[in-house]
């Protein structure tokens, strides 16, 4: 039967895909410059096969054209990644031709994430490497009633456009709960589109609504004016408005100029947010002057930066720890060996469990 022909094909395509794409988040994760090669060398070849794989899709009837979409797609965008992070390799060190080959990583995931309702592999693929085995999760997952208020969702935020977001919501979402809220933001030049899939695992994994939004310009205002400070409240806004969010958990953090912006937005005295997390982040002594200054105190920041940091010297966290801690924050303090310039979503269930740790302080610096 051409169904059973089908499910050939994809049983045959989805393990070499989905660990290619686990090796691109690996290069991802680990690339530092001057060890560029080496990483890529210890990736080796695990698309090889991918282009064959892909020809059969050609052959599947136009009943099943929105699957074999995504999987072509995914296919595609994977392909490319490994081939741009090759070329990268032989342009004598340009940083910027290897983030630009990392974009490719989450539109293969974008192409790839609504097969996850449907096929095992895929929805296990987009958890936590630690909860994959937990068999009531995936049953929550595979079971939940599709609804146009879970799952991924954009609003103003198409490739090239800004101040949108783009937002996940947990499949398994009830009202009758509140839930905790991470808004991630994106480095410079990036946007919420795509960094959105830096968290997706962790929200999925461990039941939080995630908010990706994408700033006013290139980058988020660094300088404090008004302009992403008032989107990211109006966001906030929206997304409370229509689901339960639980007041006393609400994360604020990003990575690389998202997580200095949260610094400059996050510690004003009209602020909703109860927690920050930058991670690779620049810092000022002056970002101390411009906080709140009753705010600061017992207010929880989780601080994560790699050794490895080229952009932003590791001092620069060093330095925030110290003055944040002199003005009465509380704060977690993250310095990890193997990290470039890159984001560690690794941390990213450990942060959502420090949030919850301290969530009664939180509440009571908000209602101060």
């Amino acid at each position: 039967m051409a169904e059973d022909r089908e499910l050939e094909d994809v049983v045959a395509l989805l393990p070499p895909l989905l660990r290619s794409l686990e090796t691109l988040s690996f290069v991802a994760r680990h690339m530092h410059p001057p060890n560029f090669a080496s990483v890529l060398r210890a990736a080796g070849t695990p698309e090889t096969d991918l282009p064959r794989l892909r020809e059969p899709l050609a052959l599947w009837p136009e009943r099943l054209a929105e699957p074999r979409g995504f999987l072509e797609t995914a296919i595609d965008e994977t392909l490319a990644a490994f081939s741009a992070l090759r070329a990268a390799e032989g342009e004598a060190g340009d940083v910027g031709a290897l983030y630009r080959a990392f974009r490719h990583i989450p539109r293969a995931h974008e192409a790839l994430y609504p097969m996850a309702r449907n096929i095992a592999p895929v929805s296990r693929y987009f958890l936590e490497p630690a909860v994959r085995g937990d068999a009531e999760l995936q049953k929550r997952l595979m079971e939940a009633e599709p609804s146009e208020s879970t799952g991924i969702g954009h609003l103003a935020n198409e490739p090239g456009s800004r101040g949108g977001f783009s937002l996940y919501v947990p499949e398994y979402y009830t009202a009758e709960k509140a839930w905790p809220l991470v808004m991630a933001l994106h480095g410079g030049s990036g946007n919420g589109r795509a960094f959105l899939y830096s968290w997706l695992r962790a929200a999925r994994s461990h039941g939080a609504i995630l908010v990706s939004p994408t700033s006013l310009d290139r980058t988020w205002d660094l300088h404090g004016g008004e302009g992403d400070t008032a989107n990211l409240e109006r966001i906030l806004g929206v997304v409370r408005a229509r689901w339960n969010i639980d007041p006393s958990r609400l994360l604020l953090t990003g990575m690389s100029d998202g997580g200095t912006f949260s610094y400059v937005t996050g510690l004003t005295a009209t602020s909703p947010f109860t927690h920050l997390a930058p991670i690779s982040a620049s810092f000022h002594p002056v970002l101390v002057q411009m906080a709140d200054e009753e705010r600061l105190k017992g207010f929880p920041m989780h601080i994560a930066h790699g050794a490895l940091d080229w952009m932003f010297d590791i001092s620069v966290a060093r330095m925030a720890q110290q003055h944040f801690t002199g003005a009465g924050a509380l704060v977690t303090y993250r310095e990890i060996a193997d990290l470039s310039h890159t984001y560690p979503s690794e941390l990213n269930p450990e942060i959502l469990a420090w949030m919850d740790a301290t969530r009664v302080d939180a509440a009571r610096i908000t209602q101060s």
